[in-house]
């Protein structure tokens, strides 16, 4: 078998996405799937690729926030069939100690599967146009695509009577700020949340914490930003607020108990921990790439620290639990997302970068 589809290649870290013919030269192979995609989310992770200092191999088929329906199976035990609908999420091998203890985001081989290349079997099957070979696969997906050949361990079945076009980022930004506020923090009635920055992930983590039933303080430097987060019951602060820890120790009654950083800011992250209320924990999830000095006292009496990796989610439960909230009119992530067909990618890349859209999903 060879199917030809379109894709957005990237080729070199400096220059634009390529919309272009690529080809699949194998049918799917032991627990995987081919999926046709439906809509595809632009994450930060994906932008990040330019900055990878060669990490990433190159030309790639980015994307990690598909979702689509099963067209193609691969052997009797991927638990899924033809005309099943998919979210698509990130990569683990299912093995190690982490995978077997229902943490994946902390697998071990987490960084050679989904950032550095992805899975090497079979690899020389994804092709360009001319037989030049493409990565293999990124993030476990390469969805930036009209298809994308997926493990089935990657692939979370949802509700064919929801939109799938729009489900693509429950699998990686949206997961990372709800499961930072349901599973690291375990938020619930009568908690406090702080959340820095107020894009895709910390506005999934508001509304996390307002369908939790927590208090919610959301600090950006975008006053649009805030507003949207304010219309999910946070308490909306500018980043620039004068005092800004006190500030939110005082509307939370002597500081709260969860924070959560999604800016990588060493000053947002000291703003952060000052603002907790002692034996409280901050969360991560930004990549701190500089060194990060702590203001003296803003990591005493009991209060704690941690990164935290997509949410500490097991895919197929949260994204599930996520798509009944939002059922429900509790977890509105629908409000968030810009849709452009996946010929504009680079528009879409651009209006992301320039915080004009908090995400952008892309339409093969």
């Amino acid at each position: 078998m060879t199917k030809r589809f379109e894709a957005a290649v990237l080729r070199s870290y400096g220059k634009p996405f390529a919309v272009e013919e690529v080809a699949l030269h194998e049918e799917p192979a032991d627990g995987e799937i081919l999926v046709r995609i439906a809509g595809c989310g632009m994450c930060r992770t994906d932008l990040a690729v330019r900055s990878s200092a060669g990490r990433t191999p190159l030309p790639a088929v980015l994307g990690h926030e598909g979702a689509g329906v099963v067209v193609g199976t691969g052997g009797p035990d991927t638990g899924l069939s033809t005309g099943d609908h998919v979210v698509l999420s990130f990569d683990s091998c299912g093995r190690c100690r982490n995978c077997m203890g229902a943490a994946p985001a902390y697998c071990d081989s987490f960084a050679s599967l989904n950032l550095f290349g992805g899975r090497k079997e079979n690899a020389a099957r994804f092709t360009d146009a001319t037989g030049g070979e493409l990565a293999p696969r990124w993030f476990g997906q390469s969805s930036f695509a009209e298809y994308a050949m997926v493990s089935a361990r990657n692939a979370v079945r949802v509700d064919p009577a929801l939109p799938v076009e729009l489900l693509g980022p429950l699998g990686c930004g949206f997961l990372t700020g709800a499961g930072a506020v349901l599973h690291s923090f375990g938020a619930g009635p009568g908690d406090t949340v702080a959340v820095f920055g107020a894009g895709a992930v910390g506005l999934a983590a508001v509304m996390a914490a307002t369908a939790a039933g927590a208090m919610t303080v959301a600090v950006d430097r975008h006053p649009e930003r805030l507003a949207t987060a304010e219309r999910f019951s946070a308490i909306p602060l500018h980043a620039s607020t004068a005092d800004l820890p006190d500030r939110i120790r005082r509307l939370t009654d002597g500081g709260t108990r969860y924070a959560l950083d999604t800016t990588g800011s060493p000053e947002m992250i000291n703003d952060a921990l000052q603002a907790l209320r002692p034996t409280g924990h901050l969360g991560l999830v930004a990549r701190i790439r500089t060194p990060l000095p702590l203001r003296p006292g803003s990591l005493d009496r009991g209060r704690k620290i941690s990164h935290i990796c997509e949410g500490d989610a097991v895919p197929g439960l949260l994204i599930p639990r996520l798509t009944e909230l939002w059922r429900a009119g509790k977890f509105p992530f629908d409000q968030l997302i810009r849709t452009y067909p996946l010929a504009d990618i680079n528009e879409a890349e651009r209006d992301c970068d320039a915080g004009r859209v908090v995400k952008p999903v892309l339409i093969p």
